[in-house]
């Protein structure tokens, strides 16, 4: 496929393989084994597979391919490989190069299962691990050394919408031959622009805007094709954290509207935060794609959008939170984002509940936080339905 081709049609036609039947919908492969016709095919094929041979589900399948493919054109990277999950995509881009005695330094505002395999599960390990402040370039160069072997942050964190400067970070990590693994879920593969900016590993949950309609679990880490079929294709096929034939046609589909969906979804996103951000029962609001937000020369540098996430704090903090959610009629409460449903999920109680308080205090996350993820309904609509929510709570 031709690679100059703009970013919507590459959504829609790249990577495609077609079978014999010339099919216009991709077709879903379900099968965990393939047939050779000798023995001595065999032998080859796993001695060194093909570009387009392959040996069992668990390292590649035709549509998972596709999908790899697709995505790797949007993303601008050379290759990419489908996982499980976000979280299989984060482990797999950690674990297949980490091992006992390196160190990795990385922002601390992150999802809290990031933030476990950090804290908890290197550890475990002998890998040492330093949080740091990731929006502070100076903390950067503090912590990272000649023995960092990886720095890891997201672009832009969950829930409080923290933006680190990608190509800063990238240029200090370099400089020290650190690998750059960038999580870029609230950036979304519409507005990424990690791998131009430095970035050498970009991990997706697919979950979110790649499929967003809330309908299966993936991941996907992108980066050089070396390196995808080199170590993190051998860690993930020995450790089972591929995804399936089915989820990836289903990402396949995702990927064909993610372009239409998420600028339509942060065009809502930008209206409903400047229509509550003087409200008078909200103590702060965050959303990037405000002047208000403290970094918005970096997102319109490093996105050029502000994304389908609006945080804010309602006063009066859990319970009034609780009596907002409780209201709403078109936005669901829930504990997904990306999807086109509108989401409100409550971060302090649910996603990072397992934080100790101190740690909550340090991220902003606080009692009354509400992390609001932007569907596709109608804007005023939306809109309605926060403000009559507010007035109960």
């Amino acid at each position: 496929m031709k690679r100059d081709w703009n970013a919507r049609t590459k959504l829609v036609h790249g990577g495609t393989r077609r079978s014999q039947y010339n099919e216009v919908s991709e077709a879903i492969f379900l099968t965990q084994g393939f047939v050779y016709e000798t023995a001595e095919q065999a032998q080859a094929r796993f001695v060194k597979a093909g570009d387009d041979e392959f040996i069992y589900a668990r390292y590649g399948n035709p549509t998972v391919a596709m999908f790899e493919d697709r995505i790797a054109l949007l993303e601008g990277a050379e290759d990419a490989f489908a996982c499980a999950s976000g979280m299989a995509a984060v482990n797999g881009a950690l674990m297949s190069i980490l091992k006992a005695g390196d160190h990795v330094v990385a922002g601390r505002a992150l999802f809290g299962s990031c933030l476990y395999i950090l804290d908890e599960i290197l550890p475990r390990f002998g890998v040492h691990v330093t949080l740091i402040d990731g929006t502070d370039l100076n903390a950067w160069r503090d912590a990272v050394s000649d023995k960092t072997k990886a720095v890891f942050f997201e672009s832009v964190s969950n829930p409080g919408l923290e933006v680190v400067d990608i190509a800063g970070v990238a240029e200090i990590a370099h400089a020290h031959g650190a690998l750059v693994i960038v999580d870029n879920v609230f950036a979304t593969p519409v507005f990424s622009r990690a791998i131009e900016q430095g970035a050498d590993i970009v991990t997706y949950s697919a979950t979110k805007h790649i499929d967003g309609q809330g309908r299966a679990l993936g991941g996907v880490i992108l980066g050089k094709r070396d390196f995808i079929r080199g170590p993190i294709e051998t860690y993930m096929k020995h450790t089972g954290g591929s995804m399936s034939p089915f989820n990836a046609w289903i990402m396949l589909k995702g990927l064909e509207t993610i372009d239409l969906r998420v600028r339509a979804q942060t065009d809502s996103a930008e209206k409903i935060a400047q229509a509550l951000s003087d409200h008078g029962k909200i103590a702060k609001l965050s959303y990037p794609g405000l002047v208000s937000h403290p970094q918005h020369n970096l997102v319109m540098r490093q996105m050029g959008k502000g994304g389908t996430i609006v945080t804010f704090e309602i006063e009066g903090g859990e319970q009034a939170a609780f009596r907002f959610m409780n209201a709403l009629e078109i936005v669901l409460i829930s504990n997904n984002l990306g999807d086109a449903k509108s989401i409100a999920t409550h971060p302090a109680t649910t996603t990072h509940q397992r934080l100790p308080q101190d740690q909550k205090d340090m991220l902003g996350i606080s009692s009354g936080l509400i992390r609001l993820s932007v569907g596709l309904e109608d804007t005023d609509d939306l809109i309605c339905d926060l403000l009559n929510a507010l007035n109960v709570a």
